[in-house]
């Protein structure tokens, strides 16, 4: 019984570590810092220019697109290394498991080809 309080009690001290260490690092911070707000340095700062036009700019959808399909190919990466690192260890099952994990991959791959998504023509 005492070993399993005493994990407990460890894992209060962490915890409570984890949400004070960044409370007493921001407050030293905030207490730290030098503060001399001027109405120049409240100005929207882009590169040493003034800003012109709206701060809302549109994005062509082509961008999201791109990134979605590197995340999904990234992941793909990521659940590769481990299993290939224990292949000898997994056996035949957890090779069909990854067969068709690829596969459907494959599939996504095909599809966003199909729809012509990896396809750039500058609009």
């Amino acid at each position: 019984m005492a070993v399993y309080s005493n994990n407990y009690v460890l894992v209060a001290i962490f915890i409570a570590l984890g949400i004070l260490l960044p409370i007493v690092a921001l407050t030293l911070g905030r207490f730290l810092r030098p503060n001399k707000p001027t109405e120049e340095k409240q100005t929207t700062y882009e590169s040493g220019n003034d800003p012109v036009g709206e701060s809302h700019v549109r994005f062509n959808i082509r961008y999201y697109l791109f990134a979605l399909m590197f995340v999904i190919f990234d992941v793909e990466t990521v659940f590769l290394y481990p299993w290939a690192v224990a292949y000898d260890f997994l056996g035949l099952f957890a090779l069909i498991e990854m067969l068709i994990f690829v596969a459907l991959l494959v599939v996504g791959l095909l599809y966003a080809w199909k729809k012509k998504v990896l396809q750039w023509s500058s609009i």
